[in-house]
């Protein structure tokens, strides 16, 4: 099916419907997308079982049965704790519906984009949602909103499980609100609850700021990631320290940041192991955040206090790996002018981290075979084997089965060091992320630079929501940071700044001087020539006028609409009383 805007290839930029700023106050009637085209999203398949909202298969459940399940939680996790999974439930499924918005109304006007996501949440059956107001300004990473909720669900089912309280309880709710609007805007907004239902209002009032303009904003991104570890039954945990905060970092580095379901899949794993002593091995891409993780699990685990110690093996010579591992003795070849430890001594009752470790030599496997199986080391040109107490977690980017099926790498070790393995995410199966790291990397390098905080502009975040990112989150970073040094200070970051020779995702389609379907350009703004507007359209039309072709749009709409004025509205990307305007006022011309 053709792209309706594609009607207009050439008389407006596309990424501009998209506009970087806007209020309620722009809403018009007839916008796309229409409370009509959102329900036509969503279709039952009774013969097969399935429920979709557009291409996402969704799921009809009983009220009581969802209170039911939420109030198990709350008795076996504590309030805390739970909090955290339905926000984070919620999150997923505001991010899952803004991509749906972003992917099916690409061209749409940006209040009715922003707007579209309260039908949504209205359409799913959590709440009706009220808007206030709300207004936003990408530019200057701007954003307020306040709702009202009428009938929650979720507080229904609280005031029915536990009665009115004193905290707000439409946890699932603000997620979705937090990840809806944060994947549209690009920068991470955090959605309050200052009035609920379940602490005896007559409804449910929220309130959306950027996280910088909230400023405290600690807890409120704690419940985004999955905390440490689990409360005793019946027992209140205590939130987890605000693992989504790049200005509280852990020792060698930053956490990792996500919210998404294959980063918690993730990060519930490390929890699961980081009490043992058992060895890790961290698999995925290259950029993933191997060490990342290597230092978070040792931040879990009993060990914490002691040494974490990392080694790139394939930074080291093979003729210099033993001595970097075991320590060199004085005098055990020319230039050791002193014994030094190597890194299992600097370890003791610490991790070691060994990152890619399939670079190793079949010797330098062999030796480090030994010292896990032993628990003992010998320095170079050492005679006393020295006892090591230490964990070790190995990463690779590289299939180790494979690599032991060619013979590259030893089956004894691969499955000395495969006890607990954990393959890590890349960043284009965690796409709902991306606005969590782009905030968090801005905050970042705008303190290191001493620069003023700037966002993306629109067309910027939907090309970063759909590129495939090969260098995954160190490629993001670098973007990001190449971005904001590109850019004037304040200023939004485009795609001029952020890419230079990375091949970009292809965007829409529209037609072409033949009249064919042709990708449109995305490349940055004066990387490539565009054909001057007024000689096309010469070409194509001699004596032309702009009334008169605005007149002939506005003709063929209406007669691909078969005079549905909204539908006409909707192809020429103008609302249903601009279209009326023009169409009124070329009539009485004609007349």
């Amino acid at each position: 099916m053709k792209n309706p805007h594609s009607l207009l290839p050439h008389l407006a930029v596309q990424e501009e419907h998209f506009s970087p700023r806007g209020d309620s106050t722009q809403l018009a009637e007839g916008n796309s997308p229409t409370l009509a085209e959102l329900t036509e999203c969503l279709f039952f398949s009774p013969v097969d079982g399935r429920i979709w909202l557009n291409d996402q298969r969704m799921l009809l459940l009983h009220s009581s049965s969802f209170g039911a399940l939420r109030r198990e939680i709350i008795e076996r996790q504590g309030l805390e704790q739970t909090r955290g999974l339905f926000t984070r439930t919620g999150y997923i499924s505001g991010a899952r519906d803004a991509r749906l918005i972003r992917e099916r109304w690409p061209d749409a006007d940006a209040a009715a984009v922003f707007s579209a996501g309260t039908r949504l949440h209205t359409l799913e059956g959590m709440t009706k949602v009220e808007p206030l107001h709300f207004k936003f300004d990408a530019d200057s990473g701007f954003y307020e909103g306040e709702f009202l909720w009428h009938h929650s669900c979720e507080a229904d089912e609280h005031i029915a499980a536990f009665g009115i309280g004193q905290d707000p309880v439409c946890w699932t709710e603000l997620g979705y609100a937090i990840g809806y609007v944060s994947g549209l805007f690009g920068r991470l907004v955090i959605f309050r609850e200052t009035e609920c239902r379940g602490m005896g209002h007559e409804s449910c009032r929220v309130v959306g700021k950027t996280a910088e303009q909230w400023n405290d904003v600690e807890q409120d991104l704690s419940y985004l990631t999955a905390s440490p570890f689990s409360a005793a039954p019946g027992q209140r945990s205590t939130p987890a320290s605000a693992p989504l905060d790049e200005d509280s970092e852990i020792p060698g580095g930053p956490k990792p940041i996500g919210a998404s379901a294959p980063f918690n899949a993730a990060i519930l794993a490390l929890q699961r192991v980081a009490p043992t002593p058992a060895t890790v091995l961290f698999s995925g891409e290259s950029g993933v955040g191997k060490e990342l993780f290597a230092r978070q699990l040792h931040q879990f685990s009993p060990r914490h206090q002691a040494p974490f110690v990392a080694l790139n093996c394939a930074a080291i010579p093979d003729n210099l790996i033993e001595a970097e591992l075991f320590g060199v003795e004085r005098g055990a070849y020319t230039g050791a002018t002193h014994s030094r430890p190597g890194r299992f001594e600097r370890a003791q009752g610490g991790t070691l981290f060994l990152d890619e470790i399939a670079s190793l030599s079949l010797p330098g496997q062999g030796k480090l075979l030994r010292a896990l199986q032993e628990r003992e080391i010998e320095r170079v040109g050492g005679g006393q084997p020295i006892k090591v107490d230490v964990r070790v977690v190995a990463a690779t980017n590289v299939d180790l089965r494979k690599a032991v099926a060619a013979g590259e790498f030893r089956e004894d070790l691969f499955y000395r060091l495969n006890v607990y393995p954990i393959t890590l995410p890349p960043l284009r199966e965690r796409r709902d992320d991306i606005p969590l790291l782009v905030n968090a990397f801005l905050r970042r390098f705008c303190q290191a630079y001493a620069r003023k905080p700037a966002g993306l502009t629109m067309r910027a975040l939907k090309v970063l929501l759909r590129y495939d990112f090969p260098g995954n989150v160190r490629e993001l970073q670098n973007l990001v940071e190449r971005g904001l040094i590109a850019s004037e200070d304040g200023q939004a970051i485009d795609l001029v700044h952020l890419f230079r020779n990375e091949p970009m995702p292809q965007d829409a389609y529209s037609l072409d001087d033949n009249g064919s379907l042709a990708a449109t350009d995305q490349s940055p703004a004066g990387t490539q020539p565009r054909p001057a507007l007024l000689e096309t359209l010469a070409r194509l039309e001699h004596g032309f006028s702009i009334e008169g072709l605005e007149s002939r749009l506005i003709d063929e709409a209406l007669q691909k609409s078969e005079g549905n004025l909204a539908a006409a509205a909707r192809l020429l990307g103008l609302s249903r009383a601009q279209f009326a305007y023009r169409l009124k006022k070329y009539r009485q011309a004609s007349a």
